[in-house]
């Protein structure tokens, strides 16, 4: 039977909730426990042909100490209402430096990496580590490590940078200090001290114990493209050593514990052969791809995008996405998949 309400009584009661600061569950819009994800961030391409002009344009007209002492342009999901997120945990900014530059010492509890797509001639110092920046390698400042960049060029250079900003931002985790302005120094070795000591496959110093993020501050794309080739490689002589077909992938570990080299990051490389293409998945969690060479098609929620070296492409979570291979190409791949797995809230899907 149906029960009259009286909605006197009714209407009291919601303002009485209100004014406690209180909220029904039975009014609340199917959204806040949906079926399954539906993320506000949409599926995103930014060309590298655009973004590279309007660093230098930023190079030429603002100072390298605006925005936290750094000439950093984020990437600014369309969906995510003006915010300078790539995805609502994912920040992905080109950060330019011009000749003789020196961008100053500072730290940051966030997390962050640089990937770089072309130049070289830039060291960053990691807590007084001076580690050069190459193409195609991979460089880690865990939170809270000092880090300053300076270029011993007369030419520019960019790159990716990626943090963990959003995450940490509505954790209400995020402290932010200024150091030096002197460089800690400006030396210029091809090697880093952490790849002296931590660089050797298979091999790690006993004196030290394990740690939560990499102690390793560069991966060299050396390294990185000669264990790609030789997963296909090994393919094609009829061993199993890829992810699926034509499909060549590797994660950056962290050699005191093997698990991913930075704590809220997971960071890879994948090459596929021409023609090859990954199945279409979807993931819980999020994702920014960036061609590092070759020219490849990527597949979002259904739709075809042409992708050239240095375009960027934020995958939301939830989002079916796959890659095809248009020639061989080398694609570089963050996401914030660690987190959900601790979190224990990881799932994947073929679609």
């Amino acid at each position: 039977m149906t029960v009259a309400l009286d909605r006197t009584a009714v209407d009291r009661l919601y303002a009485d909730l209100a004014a406690a600061g209180l909220m029904p569950l039975w009014t609340q819009p199917p959204s806040l426990m949906p079926d399954s994800p539906a993320p506000a961030a949409r599926p995103h391409v930014w060309r590298w042909a655009d973004l590279l002009p309007l660093a230098a344009r930023a190079g030429e007209l603002v100072p390298v100490g605006k925005g936290g002492e750094r000439r950093a342009m984020a990437l600014a999901n369309p969906g995510l209402g003006g915010q300078p997120y790539a995805t609502p945990t994912l920040w992905a900014a080109i950060q330019y430096l011009g000749p003789r530059e020196v961008a100053t010492c500072h730290r940051h509890t966030q997390t962050a990496f640089r990937f770089v797509v072309e130049g070289e001639g830039v060291w960053t110092n990691v807590d007084g580590d001076p580690v050069a920046m190459r193409r195609g390698d991979l460089l880690l400042t865990p939170g809270w490590s000092w880090h300053e960049h300076h270029n011993t060029t007369d030419h520019p250079m960019a790159w990716l940078d990626g943090l963990d900003i959003p995450l940490v931002r509505q954790l209400d985790a995020g402290f932010f200090e200024l150091g030096p302005e002197e460089l800690a120094t400006r030396a210029t070795p091809l090697r880093s001290r952490s790849e002296r000591l931590w660089a050797h496959p298979g091999l790690r110093p006993v004196a030290f114990p394990d740690q939560p993020n990499s102690p390793l501050a560069a991966y060299r794309f050396a390294h990185t493209g000669e264990a790609l080739a030789a997963q296909l490689e090994l393919e094609a002589e009829g061993h199993p050593a890829t992810v699926e077909p034509g499909h060549a992938a590797v994660r950056f570990s962290n050699p005191t514990t093997g698990d991913d080299a930075l704590m809220t990051l997971r960071l890879e490389m994948h090459r596929l052969r021409p023609g090859a293409r990954t199945a279409v998945r979807r993931t819980c969690g999020s994702a920014v791809w960036q061609v590092f060479s070759g020219q490849a098609r990527a597949h979002l929620e259904g739709r075809a995008v042409e992708l050239r070296t240095g375009d960027l492409v934020a995958v939301p979570s939830w989002c079916p996405f796959s890659v095809e291979a248009a020639s061989q190409v080398d694609l570089f791949c963050f996401s914030d998949a660690p987190v959900y797995e601790k979190l224990g809230l990881s799932r994947s899907s073929p679609e």
